[in-house]
């Protein structure tokens, strides 16, 4: 019986590229994300296995329940949640950030990941067989930021405290949960790193990207291992990217 996933932020980027690999490997995959023009876009690029589109907000608690309840009576049951929906603020100083802007990253990257984890936990202890694996896109923010970023680093370092949680509170159940730290994959949201992003010197500068199929491999092999094992913390990035050394 194929396994079943969850990816948001499927409509394009990571989440696309790790949905199409799903979906090569035979697992069903239901498509979440805001946007019902892209997701049935990622589904028409699929070879193999099963998905299923439902537009989704993870910010709004019933779009969320929804998802799961979704999934849960087409597939009836479900084995990976990949928390993968984003969004960063303009990049403003601090004190001209605007504090809508900093709700909506919050809301989006925080909260849509907890309300995500939380239905995941329902189905996934309740499921026979029991369990399941959640893997949360962290960034490489969750480590170091990038200049005039406070919204989403702070989300990003959130979610780390938010994987741990996760993790500790699923070994009674069967519920692995580990993290991916992602830096400079190439999508249409990262275009702006080949053409010269702010350093931490003030200067503006090219980075090396990578290609996001490499991101897909990565949660790919997380994904695959049984649930006795676990990828607590992975980070895959351009290897020539200014981050070991940052600043």
């Amino acid at each position: 019986m194929p396994k079943v996933a969850i990816v948001t932020g499927a409509g394009s980027g990571i989440g696309r590229a790790v949905s199409l690999a799903l979906l090569r490997q035979d697992w069903s995959v239901v498509l979440a994300g805001r946007r019902r023009e892209q997701l049935e876009e990622t589904a028409g690029l699929a070879q193999g296995g099963q998905s299923l589109v439902q537009p989704t907000d993870v910010a709004d608690e019933a779009s969320v329940d929804a998802l799961f309840m979704a999934t849960a009576d087409r597939f009836g049951r479900l084995d990976l949640l990949f928390n993968n929906a984003g969004t960063g603020a303009p990049p403003v100083a601090i004190e001209d950030h605007a504090l809508d802007h900093w709700k909506r990253v919050v809301d989006v990257n925080l909260t849509g990941a907890f309300l995500c984890t939380r239905a995941a936990f329902r189905l996934m202890k309740s499921q026979d067989p029991r369990g399941g694996r959640i893997i949360n896109n962290g960034s490489i923010s969750a480590h170091s930021p990038r200049p005039r970023s406070i919204a989403y680093t702070a989300t990003k370092h959130a979610i780390t405290g938010l994987t741990r949680s996760t993790s500790l509170d699923g070994r009674a159940y069967d519920i692995a949960c580990g993290q991916i730290d992602i830096g400079n994959a190439q999508t249409l949201m990262t275009q702006a790193i080949a053409k010269g992003v702010p350093q931490a010197d003030g200067s503006l500068k090219p980075e090396p990207v990578m290609d996001v199929s490499a991101v897909a491999d990565a949660v790919l092999y997380m994904a695959g291992l049984p649930l006795s094992a676990n990828v607590q913390f992975m980070t895959v990035m351009a290897t020539q990217m200014p981050f070991i050394g940052r600043g």
